[in-house]
């Protein structure tokens, strides 16, 4: 980029803000009335406080948290040497949510005079497993994106759960979530100043030696830097200043990972330059899109929380990112236990457990006097509710499970799912369209819109891969780029707080009670059908993970191949995710759990995927409606929770 350029931009970009900012504070009182500074709340009327209490202020927040956020997000690039490493990516974000909402819901006192200690200690704790995970691949960019992925996901499942429990504090953490710059007075303002300041007196003391940190470790060791000591304070200025963010707005997304990336595209690689620049960025950034999320409020009538926005940046910036990422190699998250198993018995097994534990879950019951086993009249006055929703279940779990078995072979990538590749967030966007779009939209509407959404996910991701040649690795960052943009359009439209918000909430946790004999009916024939497709296309699943020219010279129409697979994985996964919602880790899951038990050819493995992720979908449901009794966890939710935890262990077994 020219020099004008770089200068021209950020010129722009400030005046817009201003002007934004402008529009908004004289179209609530003209200048001439603006109060003189210092402000009397005594002498001022209500548009003067108000612009005094929530206008200034609340501008003066957007830039101190972007500043804060830019800051944290150069640090952690600078110190992984990792261009997509951020708050949100690294799943510190998320770790400060969950001590928040935990806080919130069930020991509020802590948080009078606290909130940022809760934030910085789930932050903190998030961070360290990322870390611990990471660091038996050395920092890989993709295993610490991925588990980062994998923390954020569990930690955003339990909160979301734990939320959903609790109504009356419903829309106030979805609010919170979403990340609301709104202010009151000028406390948060003055909070974030100190830590800022603070947080750029110790990077100045940094700057050397993270800069010497960039030549790799055994030149920075012989040069006099203590790697972990060094580490362990970057790592913690970077939480620090994400999890004050967090205390005082709630969540901002990607504001850390954009401002670097914009202090680089003016032409700054200089680490000192990057550093110093990039909370100008940050806070630039978030001002300027505070003042849209307002002028946006003051013009069309919809409020939005300003995270939520910045959250779509998230997305389209990781695909522009993914060409720097340095990658290394693919972390192979499965393994065959055993060479050529007699696989007989073990089909036996899980065709024995599954009527087993259906069985269970329609007799198991957890009562107010405690757990029991229905029998007699009440058994059968309970069925025509049980079955349903234990059908269902099995029947969602087999096509996920079946989708990520046909997704792990097309891109012959062991971390692909329909989750990870962003098509579950695809569906959801799906369904949010399709109740935006009809007035009164049944089982067919929705089911059409997640089967479009996922579907035209899954074409992109395999468009862009195609276009740029990316290798399996930068194919997972795609998906995940992807879902994240599709979870902030989701989060947006969460925050408006109408009939949509409500329904797409419902949707996102997953429910299995509201499954109908209708539904559990369609979803089995589905099934069924899915996994008869599947094996009539068992050849191709053989001989797509050879790659693309051995798969031509042995004349397999490449392009019709992966067409139909796409369409067939898109349209499970839509079908599934109807019941389920948008995360399960199910179709990750199940065909890890297949191939460890021996089923290696693409056709046992594609049944025993189906018959694993009807299992565990089952004792899933079982899990959700019993645990927390007499409240019922979200299906999807409480899958994910336990899906993720056995992905974070398997990661974590890699040597």
């Amino acid at each position: 980029m020219t020099r004008s350029a770089a200068i021209t931009i950020p010129l722009l970009a400030l005046a817009a803000s201003g002007a934004l900012f402008l529009s908004v504070a004289l179209g609530r009182l003209p200048f001439a009335n603006w109060p003189a500074f210092p402000f009397d709340p005594a002498r001022m009327t209500i548009e003067q406080v108000i612009l005094a209490y929530a206008i200034l202020p609340r501008a003066i927040v957007a830039i101190l948290a972007g500043a804060a956020l830019g800051l944290s997000g150069a640090l952690l690039q600078r110190l992984l040497r990792n261009p997509i490493a951020d708050p949100s990516t690294l799943g510190v974000s998320s770790g400060a949510q969950l001590a928040i909402v935990t806080a919130t819901l069930f020991f509020p006192t802590v948080l009078d005079g606290y909130r940022p200690l809760v934030a910085l200690t789930g932050a903190a704790a998030a961070t360290a497993i990322v870390f611990l995970l990471g660091w038996r691949q050395r920092f890989e960019p993709v295993t610490m994106v991925v588990s980062g992925m994998l923390v954020g996901i569990t930690c955003s499942a339990l909160s979301a759960a734990m939320t959903l429990s609790q109504g009356e504090y419903l829309m106030s953490l979805v609010t919170w979530n979403g990340g609301s710059l709104s202010q009151q007075d000028w406390s948060t303002s003055l909070t974030l100043g100190i830590e800022l300041l603070v947080g750029l007196m110790i990077t100045a003391l940094l700057v050397r030696p993270l800069t010497l940190l960039g030549l790799g470790d055994s030149s920075a060791r012989s040069l006099g830097v203590t790697l972990a000591g060094m580490r362990f304070v970057v790592a913690g200025l970077a939480v620090a200043l994400s999890a004050g963010v967090a205390a005082a707005v709630g969540l901002v997304s990607f504001i850390g990972l954009a401002a670097p990336a914009i202090v680089r595209l003016l032409g700054i690689r200089t680490p000192r330059g990057i550093l110093l620049l990039s909370p100008l960025a940050g806070g630039l950034l978030l001002w300027l899109c505070d003042g849209l999320v307002q002028w946006l409020a003051s013009t069309a009538g919809e409020t939005f929380p300003t995270g939520s926005v910045t959250a779509l940046i998230g997305g389209p910036l990781l695909l522009w990112l993914l060409p720097q990422v340095r990658i290394t190699e693919l972390p192979q998250v499965s393994e065959s236990v055993v060479g050529r198993p007699v696989l007989v018995p073990r089909f036996l097994l899980l065709l024995g457990l599954l009527p087993l534990l259906g069985a269970a879950a329609l007799i198991v019951a957890r009562l107010p006097d405690g757990w029991m086993l229905l029998h007699g009249d009440l058994f059968w006055e309970l069925l025509p509710a049980r079955w349903p929703r234990m059908v269902a279940s099995a029947a969602a779990g087999g096509l996920l499970a079946m989708a990520g078995a046909i997704l792990q072979r097309l891109t012959a990538n062991p971390m692909a799912s329909p989750e990870v590749l962003g098509v579950s967030g695809g569906a959801g966007v799906g369904f949010a369209a399709a109740v935006s779009v009809f007035a009164n939209p049944g089982t067919t509407e929705l089911f059409i819109g997640a089967g479009c959404g996922a579907t035209f996910v899954l074409f992109v991701v395999s468009f862009f891969a195609n276009r740029r040649d990316l290798p399996p690795e930068r194919l997972l960052l795609a998906g995940i780029s992807i879902s994240a943009f599709s979870s902030a359009i989701l989060s947006a439209l969460l925050a408006v707080g109408d009939q949509r918000s409500w329904q797409i909430l419902a949707w996102l946790g997953g429910s299995a009670a509201a499954a109908t004999s209708g539904t559990a009916i369609f979803l089995a024939i589905l099934a069924i059908v899915g996994l008869a497709v599947g094996l009539v296309l068992t050849r191709w699943l053989t001989i797509l993970p050879l790659g693309s020219a051995t798969s031509l010279a042995l004349g397999m129409p490449l392009a019709n191949a992966r067409t139909l697979l796409v369409v067939t994985a898109g349209i499970a996964t839509a079908a599934a995710s109807l019941l389920v919602g948008p995360l399960s880790f199910v179709g990750l899951m199940a065909p890890h759990i297949a191939e460890r038990a021996g089923f290696e050819k693409a056709g046992s493995r594609l049944i025993a995927s189906a018959l694993i992720g009807a299992i565990l979908m089952i004792v899933a449901d079982l899990g959700a409606r019993t645990v927390t009794f007499p409240y019922e966890l979200p299906l999807g939710l409480f899958a994910a929770f336990t899906g993720a935890l056995y992905l974070v262990w398997m990661l974590g077994k890699r040597s």
